[in-house]
């Protein structure tokens, strides 16, 4: 399960999501998140599902990665999915059985709640981590925040700290693998037992993971203190971030993309 985390890696390639500067992207996902999240009908929900499936076309990231991607939150959907269809009463009765009522609503909102879920995780995967290198993130992120720096705060060390955070999410995992199959190999048992027995067979495997993240911290910090890392100041960047005509227009079609979702809002096939 923990190899089947991507949360945080970059998969290069040069596909057009690849190409779009990253200053962009962040604004690309905020529209994506809104209207992801203003999607109400079954129509509007169709538009975005086909929407982030043309996110993935485009990206041209393997269907295998989106799923793997997804996998680890299996548990997550499925929860949302049951939740919804036991607690949503309404008018149209299903089932009942043992004075469990299922309503056609609850499971129209249980759908609609599963898509929902897995186009977020996607699409903003695809935008943010998946085409995005680590430097390209920091630098975004630099740039956007820049006028904050007017008001004293320290958005180089910010920014760096947000892509240093998210780069060493898939390090620590396979850290975590590491320790648990050398804790294994020595008779460990994590899977059986109580709750609270499982809990506390964690900590063979949290210290050390502790241990290591402090010590790669440490080797980071020498490492940059090596290089006369100085923070922002005087900073030059090899790659300089250049706005063309296919972003605005990428811009331009999320913006359309936006709108039309509140167009599709007053229209559905379920009746």
């Amino acid at each position: 399960m923990l190899n089947d985390i991507t949360l945080g890696q970059f998969f290069p390639g040069n596909s057009l999501i690849h190409r779009i500067d990253a200053r962009f992207k962040f604004v690309l996902t905020i529209l994506y998140l809104s209207f992801v999240f203003n999607a109400k009908t079954d129509v509007a929900f169709l538009f975005v599902l086909a929407f982030s499936v043309m996110m993935v076309l485009l990206s041209k990231i393997s269907l295998r990665i989106i799923l793997k991607g997804l996998k680890p939150l299996i548990f997550i959907i499925v929860f949302t999915a049951f939740i919804n269809i036991f607690w949503t009463s309404g008018n149209d009765l299903l089932v009942e059985l043992y004075g469990i009522k299922i309503y056609r609503e609850g499971v129209t909102m249980a759908v609609f709640m599963v898509l929902r879920l897995i186009c977020l995780i996607t699409g903003t995967s695809i935008l943010i981590s998946y085409t995005t290198s680590p430097v390209e993130l920091t630098d975004a992120m630099e740039r956007l925040f820049s006028p904050l720096k007017k008001l004293k705060i320290p958005v180089h060390d910010f920014s760096m700290m947000m892509t240093i955070a998210l780069r060493f999410i898939p390090t620590l995992v396979e850290e975590t693998d590491k320790i648990m199959s050398a804790q294994k190999a020595r008779g460990a048992d994590f899977e059986s037992g109580s709750i609270i027995r499982r809990i506390r067979s964690l900590i063979p495997i949290l210290i050390p993971l502790f241990v290591s993240a402090f010590r790669r911290a440490d080797e980071l910090a020498q490492a940059m203190e090596c290089r006369c890392y100085r923070g922002g100041e005087g900073k030059t960047r090899m790659k300089i971030m250049k706005a063309d005509a296919k972003d605005f227009v990428v811009m331009m079609v999320m913006l359309i993309a936006f709108t039309a979702v509140f167009f599709l809002n007053n229209y559905s096939f379920i009746l």
